[in-house]
């Protein structure tokens, strides 16, 4: 397992047993070899032998392909940008090729990031290594399959009501949506504005924290960016902290375990609360009444953003173009022909609250209950630490078992979105199997609280072994 870590891969190389030129290569060959059965990857890269420095020197990454780079293409997934080259890298990306990290390669998504599968990419899906028949999970399904698969040791994901964390659930592996404003969206490709983070898809706790301090800085090119109190302390937080959770207070709301969640990952968060108890953590059961309306909040408010963040994509200034006789058939035919079914589902609804005699009925509305469920949270914290909820209300279903029922697909975020909403850290780490196959927990935590979460999500790591899982035997398959 050690080996497969950012961690071990950095000792190995510092240590000369292996030489970076080396591990590139191996991952590398890994990719090309397994992205037709898996389809993690929608481009990838040959290795870049040139001597790097740097607390990451040589080790190799992938990142989502809705950051834009210079030197691969970003296509977010969607037939609209499937021939576009950006002039400049994201900051999130550059932060890591400074650090000595190599990027190989862009994985695939839902298009536009929306979805819940990694079905929805234009290009094909992202198939589950842990079972090729499920999915792994979306809309960053790509880069937690990278991760699980071992591809690469850490990939980067975007998080806007779950991204990140719901696939790490399904594939076995840790995410992390840090808060908002604390990681640079600066070349991030817009879905949700108020809710999109950019965050790490890892193996454990320790190079989640080894990756944020990375990550986390803040950003003059994006006007979101704050600074955060504890930047650069998040690794050595983690490898000090003892061996147990004296004093820390854990809140399970019972909203998260009601009607949707499957019985068998009810039963993993209850495991998981007497492990924390165990630990030296009190934990209680709360309620947090307004989370329940999270999933119709967040659909309408991100629909809207969207509808406003995805105009731009319209044949003339960005995207695919379809030729017309008049201006509005070119826009008609280019966003009809290059967005897929979800994402133009989505624009329609989000135009559709935005406009008059809605904007009032509709997206106010949930605007006011936004602030209503952050500010319920966040009175949460003034008892609890910390909040523990499943991850998922199931483990990873089929491929195309919800394709043709989109609110039984949504479900899949409901744990997730309160957390986006609310603009506070939340973590996803392996909690237990349910018939077979992998199911996270989620830790959130006060804005800022990163520490927080990363220590306790520590410590429940070295008390178990479910992290050190991985896919064993993957079946052939197509994609």
């Amino acid at each position: 397992m050690a080996s497969q870590t950012v961690r071990g891969m950095r000792d190995a190389i510092q240590l000369k047993k292996i030489a970076p030129a080396a591990l590139l290569e191996d991952h590398c060959r890994r990719v090309r070899e397994e992205n037709e059965t898996l389809g993690t990857f929608l481009s990838y890269d040959s290795p870049d032998h040139r001597a790097k420095t740097g607390p990451l020197a040589g080790i190799p990454f992938a990142a989502k392909d809705n950051l834009v780079t210079a030197t691969l293409p970003t296509t977010c997934g969607s037939l609209m940008m499937k021939d576009y080259r950006a002039p400049y890298t994201a900051t999130a990306i550059e932060r890591l090729t400074r650090a000595g990290a190599t990027l190989i390669g862009k994985t695939n998504l839902d298009e536009f990031s929306m979805g819940s599968s990694t079905e929805h990419s234009a290009f094909y899906p992202t198939c589950n290594p842990w079972d090729q028949d499920r999915v792994p999970g979306g809309s960053s399904g790509g880069s937690a399959a990278a991760v699980a698969s071992g591809q690469v040791p850490f990939a980067l994901g975007s998080d806007t009501g779950g991204s990140i964390r719901q696939p790490a659930s399904f594939c076995g592996v840790v995410g992390m949506k840090p808060s908002y404003g604390a990681v640079s969206r600066y070349g991030l490709v817009a879905f949700a504005s108020s809710m999109d983070q950019v965050g790490p898809l890892v193996r454990d706790v320790r190079d989640c924290a080894l990756i944020l301090d990375i990550l986390i800085a803040k950003d003059e090119k994006d006007s979101t960016s704050v600074s955060h109190p504890d930047a650069e302390g998040f690794y050595e937080a983690v490898t000090q902290c003892p061996d147990h959770l004296q004093g820390v207070r854990i809140g399970v709301p019972d909203e998260f375990l009601g009607a949707g969640v499957d019985r068998e990952v009810r039963g993993l968060v209850e495991e998981a609360a007497q492990n924390f108890r165990s630990l030296g953590a009190e934990v209680e059961r709360c309620s947090l009444p307004h989370t329940n309306l999270a999933l119709p909040v967040y659909y309408l408010m991100a629909s809207a953003e969207a509808s406003s963040n995805l105009a731009r994509f319209d044949g003339i200034r960005y995207g695919a173009r379809v030729s017309g006789e008049r201006v509005f058939d070119v826009y008609q035919r280019s966003r009809g022909q290059g967005f897929g079914p979800e994402v133009r589902r989505r624009i329609l609804l989000g135009t559709h609250v935005l406009s008059a005699g809605f904007y009032d009925a509709y997206y106010l509305k949930a605007a006011r209950v936004r602030q209503q469920i952050a500010f319920e949270l966040n009175e949460a914290f003034e008892s609890f630490d910390l909040l523990l909820t499943p991850t998922t209300p199931t483990p990873a279903f089929k491929r195309g078992q919800h394709l043709d029922d989109p609110m039984e697909m949504y479900m899949a975020d409901v744990c997730t979105i309160p957390a986006n909403l609310a603009g506070i850290p939340a973590i996803s780490l392996p909690g237990g199997f349910v018939r077979g196959l992998p199911v996270g927990i989620q830790l959130m935590g006060p804005r800022f609280g990163e520490i927080k979460i990363l220590k306790a999500a520590e410590v429940f790591q070295r008390a178990t072994d479910y992290h050190e899982n991985q896919p064993a035997g993957r079946r052939e398959g197509s994609r």
